[in-house]
């Protein structure tokens, strides 16, 4: 039995890394190949499934921005990247690993210009750069883990099941609102980076907030409301002109 409780401290001590701008610590049990293999093969699924746009003038912003950016990420070397519009009604983003990102035409709904796509993709990048998609099945893991645990103790099966939805709501969905979070902190210091004013973010949540509808209770979201959103945006905004004024100067010099 304490080999068995040995066993996540194991996994956590082996498996440590950090996210990229924030440094903040994460557990990530999950290889940046098996992580990037199952992008790929999510990533073509998704294409086979979902119209593609091509030769439009908001294909190529998409590409263009998206190119910009990940140009300026040095972590993001070697990295196939991809970025592709989906036609699809509803604003929406995504990316998976390996450097694979997509966009819904219904985006250009609330992103009015360059800027407020490069909020967007900067996002949607830094989700791939601080491996959000390995770090939450590296969570995933470890909460079956201990699960696994608590069953084989406690013989109870109720005991589970209330043990997994608080680790749910206590655990799961916090953390995915903190990874948002943490992936709008980090698109901003890239959008920065990329010569993008970062202001634009800012009044791209605000088209957010005037776009939605009803949501879920911000207890209930797996991500942050965007007046949150906005809050947070403040706070890191004078770090995010400070890298945006460097990037403009470097530009004219």
């Amino acid at each position: 039995m304490r080999a068995i409780s040995l066993f996540p401290l194991l996994l956590f001590l082996s498996a440590c890394a950090t996210a990229p701008v924030t440094g903040r610590p994460q557990l990530i049990l999950i290889s940046p190949q098996q992580s990037v293999a199952l992008g790929i093969e999510a990533y073509d699924r998704i294409k086979r499934r979902m119209p593609i746009v091509t030769g439009t003038e908001e294909a190529r912003r998409v590409a263009r921005v998206g190119r910009a950016i990940a140009a300026v990420i040095p972590s993001a070397e070697g990295f196939e990247w991809e970025f592709t519009l989906f036609e699809a009604d509803e604003a929406n983003a995504f990316a998976l690993p390996g450097g694979k990102v997509g966009v819904n035409t219904g985006l250009f709904k609330v992103a009015k210009n360059d800027a407020q796509l490069a909020a967007v993709l900067g996002h949607e990048i830094a989700h791939v750069t601080a491996r959000h998609a390995a770090e939450r099945m590296s969570r995933n893991l470890v909460t079956e883990l201990g699960l696994g645990i608590l069953g084989a103790a406690t013989r109870s099966r109720s005991a589970v099941d209330l043990a997994a939805a608080a680790a749910t709501l206590g655990a799961g969905l916090p953390f995915s609102r903190a990874q948002e979070a943490e992936a709008d902190h980090i698109g901003l210091i890239y959008m920065a980076k990329a010569g993008y004013d970062p202001r634009e973010a800012i009044r791209l949540w605000r088209n957010f907030a005037a776009f939605d509808g009803d949501r879920p209770p911000p207890f209930l979201s797996t991500h942050p409301a965007p007046e949150n959103r906005i809050a947070l945006l403040e706070r890191e905004l004078p770090e995010a002109l400070a890298v945006y004024e460097a990037a403009q100067r470097e530009q004219r010099s």
